[in-house]
């Protein structure tokens, strides 16, 4: 009397399938095309986008028998390289390493040479690390004493959250200065505010930029912003610390400094200050008393805000914006 195995035509290839992992089963493909296209080497490879020398090397492999053998192969050296150091300039390494614990291995061998030990300096970092690797060799703990300028610990700005919404006028204003040198020898800071959704500008120049003058500064945008100020956006420039992040604080405005090397997230303003470069400071000529200079500039802010057209606005001026999103908001209120 003869047993059949209740097993359907192919199931048990398909758990040895299974068995495979991704890149082996994608090596099967392979085979299995090349086998049904009449064995064309050409076709099989510009369907995959392989070159011969893989479709080859996995063929000569290929156990039809043994779908294990598509699996990749452990690349580990047959054999190893053992140390070649002895005991004595390992510990003659160590002694030297405890005693100065931040001297790596290219001061370390000129110590040992002149011990008359014949040892090389990628000998020395070998035995560096075999030493950390066994942890025979401790690196010691920070002692909390350093001549390094620390970093500023900031009592009240933080980094904008990445679930802060900016969807209104005022909900963040960036704040940038720019060094404008008319004369030699003489230097001004500029300060420039913008608003990311309306793109309204507030700019006002000061002899020099410390946080007495940002926090005047802050007080002039705070008067000419025709909408409230709900967070401001600085980077992490001495200016911006101090009592200028106490105004803000006092004030309730959310106060957001920049990572360190990112002008980019501050990428609205910066391109105002181009603007007022461009289009201001290139082409006046009048007196570079600061009184004077801020009036002109008051007048440029002016024609800015309402006369010059913004292409990011769709050609309105930053007054035409905010009067038409007022509006918008007014009738969704009343609706």
């Amino acid at each position: 009397m003869r047993i059949f195995k209740a097993t359907a035509p192919g199931t048990e290839r398909l758990a040895r399938i299974l068995e495979l992992t991704k890149e082996a089963r994608q090596r099967l493909k392979w085979m299995d095309y090349y086998e049904s296209c009449g064995r064309n080497a050409a076709l099989t490879c510009r369907h995959f986008d392989i070159s011969r020398q893989t479709l080859y090397r996995w063929r000569r492999r290929y156990d039809r028998w043994n779908l294990k053998s598509l699996e990749s192969r452990s690349h580990r050296p047959r054999r190893l390289r053992h140390p070649t150091w002895s005991p004595q300039l390992a510990q003659a390494v160590l002694d030297l390493r405890e005693e100065r614990p931040r001297w790596g291995k290219d001061k370390l061998v000129v110590l040992l040479r002149e011990e008359n030990w014949q040892v090389s300096t990628s000998m020395v970092g070998r035995i560096l690390r075999s030493l950390k690797d066994r942890g025979v060799l401790k690196e010691p703990p920070p002692s909390g004493i350093s001549a390094r300028k620390r970093a500023w610990i900031r009592p009240y700005a933080v980094r904008k959250p990445k679930g802060y919404e900016v969807r209104e006028p005022g909900d963040l204003i960036q704040v940038d200065t720019l060094d404008v040198r008319p004369l030699p020898g003489v230097a001004l800071k500029h300060f420039t505010a913008r608003d990311v959704v309306s793109r309204w500008d507030v700019v006002e120049v000061r002899r020099r930029a410390t946080a007495g003058t940002a926090t005047g500064f802050l007080e002039a945008l705070l008067a000419r912003m025709p909408f409230p100020v709900k967070a401001l956006q600085v980077d992490g420039g001495s200016e911006f610390q101090a009592a200028f992040e106490e105004a803000c604080q006092v004030r309730g405005i959310h106060l957001f400094v920049l990572p360190p090397r990112s002008p980019k997230l501050n990428g609205s303003v910066e391109r105002a200050q181009r603007t007022h470069q461009e289009e201001f400071y290139e082409i006046y000529d009048g007196d570079l008393e600061s009184t004077s200079l801020n009036q002109a500039l008051l007048e440029w802010e002016h024609v800015y805000n309402h006369i010059r057209p913004h292409q990011a606005l769709g050609y309105l001026t930053p007054h035409q914006f905010i009067t038409h999103w007022q509006t918008q908001k007014k009738e969704v209120m009343c609706h």
